[in-house]
């Protein structure tokens, strides 16, 4: 237990220390406290920086109850050291079932929160079925990624939101960093850590050419790898062969690729269809928020033998003889097989979060019950506090240059 704690212990202060802009909100919320008496829910990877958030959020007046938001994704080092060195309740282990998932996102809503955080909309919809006793409370709330954003967008449009909820994962200062370059990382510290395989000179498919896939295919093009792209969206589809990627159907991609890699955001990306054909030897690996990405269940009736044959990789076997590998049961191996996104990239997008919270505290009455872009205020003053951090300094325009910018003149 003690080896533990020291383990988690010392991953959050690695942490807080690799996250500048995070320390900087720290400083703040200690001398202004403007959560204080404000009951504050999160469900999230609980990992180190998700601590760091949590901590500061807590250093800011606010009362926190944290729970996992996907069964894999808990560093058990790091929930531990929550509760006996910081003093937050934590409902979080790695390898929870359903039952075990679901019950502690409950105990978040038990506490009747003012304001959530949430990464995958579970912990939202459940505040719209099963618990709307605890809806009446919520004031607010942020919501981490792109899975869960189109949950809420399409609950907002048909009216049945019942609190405003900003869209964290919109944030310039989120997407352009940790979807891509967070995503494109952590999704081969995963991938090397559950396989210990190599990358370079392999065929490797990547589903989904948004932030994240465009990520996770620079990085494998770094490694060597021979990259395709799949895609639904003719004009992503089209951006990924000019950045210089095969294109092609994932009926096509599967009878060649060494390594399948999804990252979409829907359901059922790789099925039975596919695991007809793939080839012998692949190895599948999802980055998209929930496990549904690969259908399992056609994985299965395609198979004649299930076994594990690495901590984190189950062994498929069909009946031609084929053996195709899937990563953590499907679920974001990036977290279950890996450490999650480099804590200098969760600095900008945690930042967003805790910046977020802050605006909701002080709007959420005027504000309607729609899903809400981080204002822009809040994603420039991240970016000039990282870029402090970093050494930069850049220009800034003159009094002439802003009037041409904003005239209509001719430009003489």
């Amino acid at each position: 237990m003690n080896e533990l704690l020291e383990k988690g212990s010392l991953r959050l202060k690695w942490a807080y220390e690799h996250m500048p802009v995070m320390r900087e909100i720290d400083r703040r919320f200690r001398r202004d406290r403007p959560f204080e008496g404000t009951k504050i829910g999160m469900a999230l990877h609980t990992e180190a920086k998700t601590g760091v958030l949590a901590i500061t959020l807590a250093n800011g007046g606010a009362d926190i109850k944290l729970a996992s938001c996907n069964p894999l994704s808990t560093d058990d080092s790091v929930s531990l050291a929550l509760r006996e060195e910081y003093g937050l309740d934590v409902y979080a282990k790695k390898g929870e079932t359903q039952e075990e998932y679901y019950s502690n996102l409950n105990k978040i809503l038990d506490m009747r929160p003012d304001l959530i955080i949430d990464d995958g909309a579970d912990l939202i919809a459940m505040a719209h079925t099963s618990r709307i006793d605890a809806a009446g409370d919520i004031r607010g709330a942020n919501e981490e990624t792109t899975t869960g954003v189109v949950r809420l967008r399409s609950m907002a449009s048909e009216g049945k939101l019942k609190f405003p909820v900003i869209s964290v994962n919109d944030a310039k200062m989120k997407f352009l960093f940790d979807n891509r370059y967070g995503t494109g990382q952590s999704a081969f510290d995963g991938w090397m850590n559950a396989t210990n395989l190599v990358v370079a000179g392999k065929h490797l498919a990547v589903a989904g050419y948004g932030w994240c896939g465009k990520g996770i295919a620079m990085r494998a093009k770094g490694l060597g790898a021979l990259v395709t792209v799949c895609e639904v969206d003719p004009i992503k589809a089209i951006e990924a062969r000019m950045d210089g990627y095969e294109v092609m159907r994932m009926i096509d991609a599967v009878k060649t690729a060494d390594i399948i890699m999804t990252v979409t955001g829907c359901r059922d990306v790789l099925r039975g269809e596919h695991f007809r054909v793939m080839k012998d030897g692949c190895v599948m690996g999802n980055a998209g928020h929930f496990d549904n990405e690969i259908n399992k269940s056609d994985l299965c009736k395609t198979s004649v033998s299930v076994s594990k044959v690495r901590e984190f990789i189950d062994e498929y076997r069909t009946d031609d003889g084929r053996k195709l590998y899937l990563i953590a049961d499907g679920r974001l191996m990036n977290l279950a097989a890996g450490q999650g996104h480099p804590a200098e990239i969760m600095d900008t997008s945690f930042a967003a979060q805790a910046m977020s919270m802050e605006y909701l505290l002080g709007n959420s009455r005027n504000m309607e019950n729609r899903v809400y872009n981080v204002p822009d205020s809040i994603d420039i003053k991240i970016a000039e506090i990282k870029l402090r951090s970093m050494g930069i300094e850049i220009d800034s325009l003159t009094d002439g240059q802003k009037g041409y910018m904003s005239g209509w003149e001719e430009g003489t």
